[in-house]
């Protein structure tokens, strides 16, 4: 079994902006899988389907960002996931807007949402995908990851979301090394 993981907050004030793009990465393959997401456990919602007969989890945590790993080690351990087969995507402001990184570990930067993942795991080896929402210096950080994408950004940011849930389940398919020389953006 498989968790794809997307980080974000709920509710329709954050949809469509930069901090919610794990959970826009999550809508997309639920789309294009044809998947429900209609659960509601765990802390999050989430549905269910098969890459190559093994069963992959779609998630999206409750908790608000500052919490998600609260979300993530609950339904870890009910399902009993390795750290490996965790995959999460998020948004990060160190990398410029359409901008890829997929990565088998590491820390969670200056991200509260991975911060909390991590913690809640006491591990930070699992993979994770991250997607460049750029930054602004003149900015409050909270702010701005809170703010919606212009139209313009929207469509390029589109791509990459595809590409972040294509990498997901390439990483499934193959491994993370294929996923990572296929799908890092330089």
């Amino acid at each position: 079994m498989h968790l794809i993981i997307g980080l974000g907050n709920i509710g329709r004030k954050y949809s469509g902006t930069r901090h919610n793009v794990g959970f826009d990465t999550i809508d997309y393959l639920a789309y294009k899988n044809k998947v429900q997401i209609n659960k509601s456990k765990f802390n999050s919602v989430f549905g269910e389907y098969r890459i190559e007969g093994e069963k992959v989890l779609l998630v999206k945590p409750t908790t608000y960002m500052n919490r998600s790993g609260f979300a993530v080690v609950d339904i870890k351990n009910f399902y009993k996931v390795p750290l490996e087969n965790i995959i999460v995507i998020y948004d990060d402001v160190d990398l410029d807007l359409g901008k890829l990184r997929i990565r088998p570990d590491g820390s969670a930067g200056s991200h509260n949402g991975m911060k909390s993942v991590i913690h809640q795991l006491g591990a930070d080896e699992f993979p994770r995908i991250r997607i460049g929402v750029s930054k602004d210096d003149r900015m409050d950080l909270a702010a701005y990851v809170l703010q919606k994408f212009s139209d313009e950004e929207r469509e390029e940011v589109k791509e990459i979301i595809e590409k972040a849930g294509d990498s997901a389940e390439e990483i499934i398919k193959s491994d993370i090394d294929k996923a990572m020389n296929k799908f890092n953006i330089r």
